[in-house]
């Protein structure tokens, strides 16, 4: 980690001005990004991602706010994890989807999914209502070892993650998908099928961003154990 903190040394940082947070209320909230201007390769996301460092279309950012620490980072060592009966439900319901990898996402296919997404599932948000601008500064912006996971159900595409190789795992940048499938928990099967892809490629951690304890939409990371949270600095497991 220590050589890992070395590494912004040699980075310009920027600041943002304080602003309403996205997931607490009546809570101002600031982000450190990196910047915009600089290459991302593989080596350079790998250290950021392990000093809580997350992505967002071309920006690496964290969390800097002045009164709370609320967004801690979280990571799950695939090796450790072992599959519960609700995760063999989530998987018995998706036996039937095909999962194909590209390194270029095309923007008519999966717009209008995305579209979907954010307007029923986020409308609460900043990121509503979806636009394609957005989509576009927001998915198709990539790292060179960014990778588009498609899940398609009978050749239609239900479900996209957002994935980037980093040296010591996969992170897992953001999933959309069909909100009107429910019952076939697409997020959940999305991070199940994420965690055999980092292993079937040898690496140990799967990073899933950001856990909020009071934040309800996150607490389905819970449900993937064990967890890894960075705390001052230090990856430490959850209890």
């Amino acid at each position: 980690m220590k050589q890992n903190s070395s590494v912004i040394n040699s980075v310009r940082l920027f600041r943002t001005a304080t602003h309403p947070c996205s997931y607490k209320r009546n809570q101002q909230a600031a982000t450190i990004f990196v910047d915009p201007d600089l290459k991302i390769d593989r080596s350079l996301n790998s250290k950021l991602n392990e000093l809580g460092y997350r992505r967002s279309g071309s920006h690496l950012y964290r969390p800097d706010c002045d009164l709370c620490s609320a967004c801690i980072s979280c990571r799950l060592p695939v090796n450790q994890f072992e599959i519960k009966r609700h995760h063999r439900k989530v998987l018995n319901r998706n036996y039937d989807l095909k999962v194909s990898e590209t390194t270029n996402l095309i923007c008519d296919a999966s717009y209008g999914l995305y579209e979907r997404y954010i307007n029923n599932r986020h409308s609460d948000g900043d990121m509503y209502p979806a636009s394609i601008d957005q989509f576009e500064a927001f998915i198709k912006t990539k790292t060179e070892d960014t990778r588009f996971f498609q899940f398609h159900l009978r050749q239609k595409l239900i479900a996209v993650s957002v994935t980037d190789i980093l040296e010591q795992g996969l992170s897992a940048v953001y999933t959309f998908f069909d909100p009107s499938l429910r019952e076939r928990s697409l997020g959940n099967y999305a991070i199940l099928w994420q965690i055999e892809k980092t292993r079937s490629i040898g690496l140990p951690y799967l990073f899933l961003g950001y856990w909020i304890k009071s934040c309800s939409k996150m607490q389905y990371k819970r449900k993937f154990r064990p967890l890894e949270l960075l705390v001052d600095g230090k990856w430490i497991l959850a209890h």
